[in-house]
């Protein structure tokens, strides 16, 4: 089986709008971590591949798409920003939250990956 390593962005993504029933539309503001460009295009090609989503996420009614690229990391993402170790996941947050704001949109997503095909999610909400 080959390696899911730093997919975790895609996995979470999966599992956010699943469970939220939310689609790539109704997400205004999407903050994805770079470890490293390559890493962030294979979570993009992954979302956009029917074969991926249904294989990897038993998901039967085709592949998610593509991220707008009009909504991804638009202030910057990690790689020109920076990469505060230890504290990316709170620079990744709060861009999200600013950018909620700013752009005025009510939901934005934030994935990450780390060591190992580990990543997180989170959906903020903006009141």
């Amino acid at each position: 089986k080959r390696s899911g390593m730093l997919l975790g962005p895609a996995y979470c993504i999966h599992k956010i709008l699943s469970d939220s029933g939310l689609t790539f539309n109704d997400i205004g503001v999407w903050e994805i971590h770079e470890a490293f460009a390559g890493q962030v295009l294979s979570n993009l090609n992954a979302l956009d591949s029917e074969k991926f989503c249904a294989e990897e996420f038993g998901k039967g009614d085709g592949k998610y798409g593509r991220v707008p690229e009009d909504k991804l990391n638009l202030w910057g993402g990690s790689l020109s920003i920076g990469h505060p170790f230890g504290a990316t996941g709170a620079r990744l947050v709060t861009t999200a939250t600013n950018r909620l704001h700013k752009e005025d949109k009510q939901f934005a997503l934030v994935a990450a990956c780390a060591d190992s095909g580990i990543g997180h999610a989170c959906l903020i909400e903006r009141a």
